[in-house]
């Protein structure tokens, strides 16, 4: 039996919107870290320097996982309006309230994934 698909959403929906807004205020937290390392040889030695490159280079992998998320939240939510949420893309049977309760963003029932 399928659970209204109205109530899975209006549950579903503050924890979407709440997760991104975590996300984008953890990406304009760290945004200083992600820009580029200047090469200033007098404050900042080589080692030093390959150092920020690696932590740059880190945060850049980090936001990019950030944005990735945020893309699926925000086509979740996208879903939700238009009607189409909760169902898989494969099989358009429902996946199911527990695993959109793992990640709302999923796009296919366990069977299909």
């Amino acid at each position: 039996m399928e659970p209204d698909q109205k109530a899975v959403e209006a549950h579903l929906r503050p924890l979407i919107e709440q997760e991104l807004a975590e996300l984008r205020q953890q990406s304009d937290a760290t945004r200083e870290h992600r820009q580029p390392v200047e090469l200033d040889q007098q404050s900042v030695g080589r080692l030093s320097r390959m150092d920020a490159l690696q932590m740059q280079a880190m945060a850049n992998a980090v936001e990019q996982r950030r944005r990735s998320r945020i893309v699926a939240l925000d086509q979740a939510l996208r879903r939700m309006n238009d009607g189409d949420y909760g169902y898989c893309v494969d099989c358009d049977e429902f996946i199911g309230e527990k695993r959109l309760e793992i990640d709302p963003a999923a796009l296919k029932c366990v069977r299909c994934a």
